[in-house]
């Protein structure tokens, strides 16, 4: 079981690229269009990934993309 570094989209897309640790990340996720946002390993994970699917991503693509669903926090 792998352990992702996730790369948040700072567009208002929501889209997140999930990168196995130990694999490069993309050329295409770049700043200021890509920001880090975390780590999943283990059971934890953001709403709307799907490890299944993050292993055959990874297996064709060397990375997962996935829209989140997380909700943001209200600015305080």
């Amino acid at each position: 079981m792998y352990s992702y570094n996730l790369f948040r989209s700072t567009k208002p897309d929501g889209l997140v690229c999930a990168v196995p640790e130990e694999r490069t990340v993309p050329p295409f996720v770049t700043e200021p269009n890509w920001q880090f946002g975390g780590r999943v390993q283990g059971q934890e994970a953001p709403l709307g990934f799907d490890r299944k699917a993050a292993m055959e991503g990874v297996r064709f693509n060397g990375f997962y993309l996935f829209a989140s669903f997380q909700k943001d926090r209200p600015s305080q």
